[in-house]
Order: structure tokens, then sequence, then C-alpha cells
């Protein structure tokens, strides 16, 4: 109390600015976190096609090491069969 009269902390008059002023922010984030799920539903639907692309790519790609292997063990096998060599030698 000052002067004998209440401080008052607030004015009926601002009352009213205030509540549409938190309805406002309010509406504002609801908007924002709509926002977000969005968005963070088209980054799980890409990453999902990602993953796919990227199996593929894997699949491929082991294929192609398995058949690069087989040719190779298969070259070696060849160059290891045309080698003389004598028996009483070891191998290493």
């Amino acid at each position: 109390m000052s002067n004998g009269r209440p401080v008052v902390l607030y004015h009926p008059q601002y009352l009213e600015g205030f509540r549409n002023a938190l309805r406002e922010a309010r509406a504002d984030l609801h908007q924002l976190h709509f926002n977000h799920l969005c968005e963070l539903a088209d980054v799980r639907a890409e990453l999902k096609v990602l993953r796919e692309v990227l199996e593929v790519v894997v699949s491929v790609t082991r294929q192609q090491a398995e058949g690069n292997l087989a040719s190779l063990r298969r070259q070696l096998e060849v160059a290891l069969a045309r080698i003389e060599r004598d028996p009483r030698k070891p191998l290493h």
C-alpha cells in the first residue's frame, strides 16, 4: 500500500488484451507444432525411401563382389595349376 491505497498489479482494462495475447501465442504454438509434425512425417517418408534405395545398392554391390571373388579364385586356381613346382620344396 502506498499513500493508503492498494497497489493494483493489473488493471481490468488490460486483462482482455492479455487474454488475447495468450490466445494468439497458444494458436501460434499449435501451428508451429503442426508444421513440425508435418516436416517430421516428410523426413521419415524420405528416410524410408533412402533405406530402400540403400538396400538395393548394397544387394547389387554384394552380388558384384561375390562374382568378382569367384572369378579371382578361378584365376588363382588356374595360375597355381600352371606353376611347375618341385614337390620336394615347400610352397612358402
